[in-house]
């Protein structure tokens, strides 16, 4: 009887990136010390892959669909109820989501960040006071707001008669807060706008003035003042990894969006103490819990986050950090511990997000698997550039995961 096989997938954040002037012309990836990374790229078969198609950015939301092996110009229904899904929100179908930042804006309303300078303990209590409002328009329509990781948030619109097709109130720069506007002509759509604008003038009204915003100011840190909503959505309507494939599936992501993925796609979501989803997160905590996942699930899913946020700052120290300390660990973890006779080592990114660019482009990123039967290629060297040249070549993102059932025996033929 043959031998059951299985699969460890990690996806670090907005790996990949274009050269850097700074560091001679070299990528990130390039310029980093990460010996366990190149190792399981000289051992494995490498390529690139083009998330959606090559030249399209794509979000993080359908990025993860297209890794996991599902179009998403098929399934994908809005980035909102994805977050709301991994944010272990009670979200119905009729419901809408969104994605939220906290942000910083001054008293004539123009936005002097975003991201509301990223870390942000006191999310929860601020969300908090959010929480529960009462469309005074709309009465009909309740809004939800949970924290989720540093300056990130979710809110649902939970009543009647709402829509997703709506514009976000997030500009995704710094200057003049815009409002939400409908998408279609539907009283639905006219309905739902209405209702965000009023619920994002009072996110200001109540937080501009919150204690401990007061205190933030006090501290010289830029105050978390108003919410910016984007990313309409609903839940997607999919089929699971179990269903399509027979995978019994886990994942381990502090991200609430790419967790909200992995639970739409089937997969256990699992909480590992010390897995942040930013900069400090505990990877040798992760691999640790992963290495007994493996004992009970066919694929275990890896999720790293803190190199996408040093790439949308700008921080090419913070990224090389990233990869050096945190990505790179985690992989000699699992290649010291996982027997490669019976286990699939992945690793990739969901797409290139450039320092220099500080948002996601359409540019592929480079791709290694390695275990048992993989035909090797003469790459020594994980990185873009290196990867461009091995043996997997240039693919589709979303034909990676039939790629891993085949070389887990799953596949059926086609034809006689």
């Amino acid at each position: 009887m043959t031998e059951k096989k299985n699969v460890v997938f990690i996806v670090v954040d907005g790996l990949a990136d274009r050269p850097v002037s700074s560091l001679g012309g070299l990528t990130p990836l390039e310029a980093a010390s990460k010996p366990g990374i190149d190792k399981l790229a000289e051992i494995g078969i490498c390529g690139i892959l083009d998330i959606i198609s090559p030249g399209v950015p794509p979000g993080s939301d359908v990025a993860h669909l297209s890794l996991f092996g599902y179009d998403p110009y098929v399934v994908y229904r809005g980035r909102g109820g994805l977050e709301a899904l991994g944010a272990g929100m009670n979200i119905g179908v009729d419901d809408v989501a969104f994605r939220a930042n906290f942000a910083s804006v001054g008293e004539d309303m123009k936005i002097l960040d975003r991201r509301a300078g990223r870390f942000l303990p006191e999310g929860d209590k601020l969300a908090d006071s959010l929480n529960g409002y009462r469309s005074k328009l709309f009465p009909d329509v309740e809004v939800i707001v949970k924290h989720t990781t540093e300056h990130r948030c979710v809110v649902v619109l939970k009543g009647p008669g709402l829509s997703h097709m709506v514009s976000d109130t997030d500009p995704h720069r710094e200057g003049n807060l815009i409002q939400a506007t409908p998408l279609d002509s539907t009283p639905e759509s006219k309905k739902t706008a209405s209702v965000v604008n009023e619920f994002t003038q009072y996110s200001y009204d109540v937080l501009r003035d919150h204690p401990l915003n007061v205190e933030r100011e006090k501290k010289g840190l830029p105050p978390a003042n108003i919410l910016l909503l984007r990313g309409a959505g609903r839940l997607p309507c999919m089929p699971s990894l179990r269903e399509l494939y027979g995978l019994k599936a886990a994942c381990i992501a502090a991200n609430a969006l790419v967790r909200g993925v992995c639970k739409a796609a089937g997969m256990d979501a699992i909480e590992v103490k010390g897995v942040t989803g930013s900069f400090d997160t505990d990877t040798n905590s992760m691999g640790r819990a992963a290495l007994k996942l493996l004992s009970e699930y066919d694929l275990v899913f890896l999720h790293i986050k803190g190199t996408d946020s040093a790439s949308h700052d700008g921080d090419l120290e913070k990224k090389i950090f990233m990869i050096e300390e945190k990505a790179d660990k985690l992989v000699s973890l699992l290649l010291d511990s996982i027997d490669l006779d019976r286990t699939y080592l992945v690793l990739t990114a969901d797409h290139t997000t450039p320092v220099s660019v500080k948002d996601h482009t359409g540019d592929p990123v480079p791709v290694v698997i390695a275990g048992p039967g993989v035909r090797s290629d003469d790459v020594k060297r994980f990185s873009e550039r290196d990867c461009a040249k091995g043996g997997l070549g240039r693919i589709q993102a979303r034909f990676l995961m039939p790629i891993l059932i085949d070389y887990l025996g799953l596949s059926k033929k086609y034809g006689a």
